[in-house]
Order: structure tokens, then sequence, then C-alpha cells
């Protein structure tokens, strides 16, 4: 398996990366690929919506309550009907369709950011 280019340590401060809240997750049933609409408490930095394709592993009740880590920054992205205000961060299984949340392993105040 081949890595991606080198970045600069400046590259990597411009990326935002959060923790949150799962606070509510429901079907995305007007995605065009199997798909949750996630509402994620970040803190200080409110509530954000994001389109997230983690139903091989996941059921929306499983997720509620959950700390997740997210980029925040990157810009909004219409996907159908909703705009999702971040990127969820998961691993990608042998088969790209199981993807496996990022979490904290402690819990830890929403909206803090990694580095």
């Amino acid at each position: 398996m081949m890595t991606k280019p080198d970045i600069t340590w400046s590259d990597f401060e411009k990326i935002d990366i959060r923790v949150g809240t799962i606070i509510a997750a429901q079907n995305f049933e007007k995605a065009r690929n199997p798909a949750y609409i996630l509402e994620i408490d970040f803190g200080d930095l409110g509530i954000r919506k994001s389109s997230a394709q983690i139903t091989a592993l996941y059921q929306p009740e499983d997720l509620v309550g959950k700390q997740i880590l997210a980029v925040v920054n990157f810009p909004k992205k219409q996907i159908a009907n909703i705009f999702s205000e971040c990127l969820v961060l998961g691993i990608y299984g042998e088969d790209t369709k199981e993807v496996t949340l990022l979490t904290a392993s402690l819990p830890v105040k929403n909206g803090l950011q990694v580095g």
C-alpha cells in the first residue's frame, strides 16, 4: 500500500479536526448511496449536520451519544436536500463500504481540537 505525498506541518495546521457528540441520526433517504444524516454537537462551534456513509457497521440508534472526530473547516457541501457542514472521519475496511468511525477513547468536552 502506497502512502500519500508528504505534507508540511503548516499543511496539517490548516485542518481543523474536532471532537463532537452525535445527538441525532436518521436514514438519509434522498442520498444516492446509503447514508445517515447526523447532527453533531461541537460545543462552542454549535450543532452541525453531516451526511455519513456508515450504514454497513452502524444503526442510527447506536450512534446517538457517540463522540466522533470530524473536520469542521471544509466549505458546506450540498448532498441531495441537505448541506453537510463537516466531514466525519473514519477508517475504510477492506470493503470501502465498511467504515469504522474515529472516536475519542475517553469522554472529552465537545469542540476540543485534535493536534
